[in-house]
């Protein structure tokens, strides 16, 4: 796990077609999972849809930095942890407001892309942080 971390880390490019392909599986089970089945999960399905077009959002825009920026890249990374960390917090807001019509299956859900999404952003950071001590 740790060797891919590291890799990761040295090759920030990489990391925005992770962030891509975890914000275009965020969206595909946002919506075509929570979404049809939101009795099994608890969260209002206009609550899903905006989760579902935020995700949408940040694939396109991760995928089109992992396919067009390629020096200069940092500020681009930044802005996309700090919108996954805009998301997280939202999440986590969204989770305590609705807890009580959330079911145990929602609940682990949001939890646990709210773990791997700080997992990303971690990454992310150290990311940027190796790049401004290598120069």
């Amino acid at each position: 796990m740790s060797s891919i971390i590291s890799r990761l880390i040295q090759s920030p490019k990489s990391l925005f077609l992770v962030d891509g392909i975890g914000a275009i599986i965020t969206f595909f089970f946002l919506f075509a999972i929570l979404r049809p089945f939101n009795e099994y999960f608890g969260m209002p399905v206009d609550i899903l849809l905006l989760l579902s077009a935020i995700a949408a959002i940040f694939c396109l825009y991760s995928m089109t930095c992992y396919f067009l920026v390629k020096d200069h890249w940092r500020p681009f990374m930044m802005a996309i942890s700090m919108g996954n960390l805009l998301y997280c917090c939202l999440t986590m807001g969204l989770v305590i407001y609705y807890f009580q019509s959330l079911t145990a299956l929602g609940v682990t859900y949001f939890i646990a892309e709210i773990i791997l999404l700080f997992g990303i952003i971690f990454v992310e950071q150290k990311a940027i942080v190796r790049s401004y001590q290598g120069n």
